[in-house]
């Protein structure tokens, strides 16, 4: 697991000028900090020739990695803590065989090589801090046996911190973090448990980054998606389903659609049920269709293309059009669907959305809050025809908290909103109240 698995100019850039700043070891000797054979064997490294510090890590790299480990356990200063970070990182640049030396410094001190990479992430300093994260992703990428919760989770909890930080670096250091680390099942699980990574994620694809960013945004997500319970429940958290489309339909690199219908095909595979019917509201289907038809360079693009498209197809055949109104609930995207203004669809289907105590009415109604004036035209539009259709509709809308809703839509900005709004008031103060 290479040390370049985790790459970034400004780390590159910072860590050449770390390299040639003196750092007070004769002070920390005074101090009784380091000891002398420390002293001794730290000046040997200390800004010298790149030639010369390879020379030493090749003939005695174990007694340099538990060095730069103990060194970093009990010396706190930021200046002192980059030089160590740099030290370790060069000595692990190219050279994965060296990664055993500083994993077998547990043998000396069950705190390291752990504890103290963990300690530097919380410092004020963001070099020390996404050093720490680059170092901490290649060893723990590493090793053989599952990840130990007390280091894994404080270092998911800062890079959750971090891939939603207004910082570039910080965003594109954290991504590539977690690229590495989700490769590992007892990883997917645990970022799954802490919902700032997921939302990161989710708000750096809709802000549009380039190629690179989104690429690695969504291969993060595709690993994620090989876990069950996640397949089930991610599109539901966290709406990815439309965003990806929008994300494939924006896409110039095919290595980006690539990832898309991987993830796609993952979610269809492992969670049929809760994916398909949110894929068919966000126009999935006509997009697989068009997708079929262009010419990849890559032929498992065609294959999982042709597995989504035809997977959409097999499951729009057998949608009853109320299965089409619930999926379009769920998914929160309403739209103008012929449906919504079907008389006969209202008709035989009114009272459906009282089963199961009034689930898919109260789904309705929570819509009633959305931010995009689009889906509150609908949804006020579809709660009239509820109220019309449905003999005891206008008394279950009251006591539901959605009769005052609706009127205050009626003074809504958007003149849409006002005009279905005002209809919907109008059935609900017209209609009359039926008997309980």
């Amino acid at each position: 697991m290479s040390l370049s698995l985790v790459l970034n100019a400004h780390l590159d850039e910072t860590s050449a000028k770390i390299r040639s700043k003196p750092v007070p070891w004769e002070g920390y000797q005074r101090a009784d900090l380091v000891t002398s054979e420390e002293l001794a064997l730290i000046k040997k490294v200390d800004r010298q020739p790149r030639a010369k510090v390879e020379s030493i890590h090749l003939s005695d790299g174990q007694t340099y990695a538990l060095l730069y480990l103990r060194l970093l356990k009990k010396l706190q200063r930021i200046d002192t803590m980059q030089c160590l970070l740099v030290l370790i990182a060069d000595a692990l640049l190219d050279h994965d065989e060296r990664i055993p030396l500083f994993a077998r410094a547990a043998l000396s001190d069950p705190d390291l090589p752990y504890a103290p990479l963990i300690r530097t992430l919380e410092a004020q300093d963001d070099f020390v801090q996404l050093k720490s994260a680059q170092i901490l992703t290649v060893l723990l990428s590493s090793e053989s046996t599952p990840l130990q919760h007390q280091h894994l989770q404080p270092f998911l909890r800062v890079l959750a911190s971090l891939v939603q930080s207004q910082s570039p670096n910080k965003r594109d250091v954290a991504v590539q973090c977690l690229e590495a680390l989700l490769a590992r099942p007892e990883c997917r699980r645990a970022v799954w448990a802490i919902p700032g990574i997921i939302a990161g994620f989710v708000e750096i694809l809709r802000h549009k980054p380039g190629p690179q960013m989104s690429y690695q945004v969504i291969f993060c997500l595709w690993l994620l998606s090989f876990e069950q319970d996640i397949a089930e429940q991610i599109n539901k958290k966290y709406d990815i389903i439309p965003l990806l489309i929008t994300v494939a339909q924006a896409a110039v690199k095919e290595k980006v659609i690539r990832v898309i219908i991987a993830t796609f095909r993952n979610l269809i595979t492992k969670a049929p049920s809760a994916n398909l019917p949110a894929m068919l509201v966000a126009q999935l289907l006509p997009f697989s269709k068009n997708l079929s038809t262009r010419k990849w360079s890559d032929e498992d693009v065609l294959e999982d293309v042709q597995f989504v498209r035809d997977e959409l197809e097999r499951n729009f055949e057998s949608l009853t059009t109320y299965d089409e109104y619930t999926s379009e609930l769920a998914s929160g995207h309403l739209s103008w669907t012929p449906v919504h203004e079907s008389d006969a669809f209202w008709r035989e289907n009114a009272s459906k959305l009282n089963d199961r105590d009034y689930e898919q009415l109260k789904a309705l109604i929570r819509l009633l809050s959305s931010d995009d004036p689009l889906v509150l035209a609908v949804a006020v539009h579809d709660l009239g025809q509820y109220v019309k259709q449905y003999e005891r509709g206008k008394k279950v809308i009251t006591d539901l908290g959605a009769k005052a809703r609706a009127m205050e839509l009626m003074n809504h900005p958007d003149p849409d909103v006002r005009y279905h709004a005002l209809l919907s008031v109008q059935q609900l103060v017209s209609h009359p109240w039926s008997s309980v």
